[in-house]
């Protein structure tokens, strides 16, 4: 038997109206009774009838989800809570990824307007102008990206960079490398910005070493500058740059933590397996989805009619794993 609204305001212990302004306005809800009402919904596996909202609204219910790489371990996280949360509103999402080519994610995102009601645009490596331009004809939210007028929900990644910089710093380390990802990334500009204001408050050198592409094979790349620059310790763009750095200075001779400490980003799955074990800056993916989703719909169906913007920031967190330690004093491999 199909779960229906009223099983989900009883047992999430509140009036159906609350249940319905809870899927369709998230923001007239109380957070923490948004939070709960969506978790009962969820768990109960109530899905809105989309045909009766399809008949009354004349809207798709479908959104895009673009993402720039989804073999990348960082993005799955942020597709299924996305999915997980859009099926709860009623929506279903079609997704895609552009393979870090920004002229492959403006063609997308033309596909898909013909076919959604908004779209999310995670690591976006379009210009600004692109974005501005598809925003003018149906809602767009954006994940690790600010630009005016636009919803987004970032994840503090200067606070996370700040820290990486500052644990190598209080291990010993004077001479930082920040190796970054593809030219243009606003991540990558935060990340940069971040190491060097935490690198000039230390008195810590830093060196930067760009671009290169944000996967193993980039952090492969990226050695011989690391090397070059002499750094004792290094942040890498993201985790697969960190492991792909931690493979190509074995194969030259230098060991990770013993010669060269590496700090990731994002804490994938790839991390925690790969060894040594990867001390990174934790993302908040699945909670990025979430929240992304939660602010496409508040602006495909706004409850007064009017278009808002709106910002989540959500925090980030230093895990320190096994491949990062003091510098060892004795000269290192070349």
């Amino acid at each position: 038997m199909a779960v229906t609204i009223k099983d989900v305001a009883r047992a999430a212990g509140v009036h159906v109206s609350t249940v319905s302004r809870a899927l369709s306005a998230p923001h007239l809800v109380n957070s923490l009774t948004r939070e709960r009402v969506l978790k009962v919904a969820t768990d109960l596996g109530y899905r809105p009838s989309h045909t009766a909202r399809a008949l009354t609204t004349g809207r798709t219910h479908n959104v895009g989800l673009i993402v720039a790489d989804i073999a990348n371990p960082f993005f799955p996280p942020i597709i299924k809570s996305a999915q997980a949360r859009a099926r709860v509103h009623g929506y279903h999402v079609f997704v895609a990824d552009t393979d870090e080519n920004p002229r492959a994610e403006e063609e997308l995102i033309h596909t898909f307007a013909r076919q959604v009601d908004g779209i999310v645009l995670v690591s976006p490596r379009g210009t600004n102008k692109a974005i501005t331009r598809v925003g003018e004809e149906l809602p767009v939210v954006l994940v690790n990206r600010r630009l005016a007028r636009h919803s987004s929900v970032l994840m503090d990644i200067e606070h996370g960079a700040g820290r990486a910089v500052g644990h190598l710093g209080d291990l010993g380390h004077a001479h930082i490398a920040v190796v970054l990802g593809p030219r243009g990334s606003w991540t990558g500009g935060r990340i940069r910005a971040a190491a060097e204001a935490t690198a000039a408050d230390r008195g810590l050198r830093l060196d930067v070493v760009a671009p290169v592409p944000p996967t193993a094979e980039g952090g492969v790349a990226a050695v011989p500058g690391v090397l070059d620059s002499g750094a004792t310790g290094v942040v890498a763009y993201n985790d697969l740059v960190a492991i792909g750095l931690i493979e190509g200075l074995a194969a030259r001779g230098a060991a990770v933590p013993a010669d060269v400490s590496v700090v990731g980003v994002d804490d994938s799955f790839a991390g925690r397996l790969n060894r040594p074990r990867l001390t990174t800056v934790a993302m908040p993916g699945a909670a990025a989805g979430r929240a992304a989703v939660d602010l496409l719909i508040q602006a495909i169906e706004p409850p007064d009619g009017s278009l808002t913007t709106a910002e989540t920031m959500l925090g980030t967190s230093l895990i320190v794993r096994d491949s990062t330690a003091p510098p060892n004093r004795r000269p290192r491999p070349e």
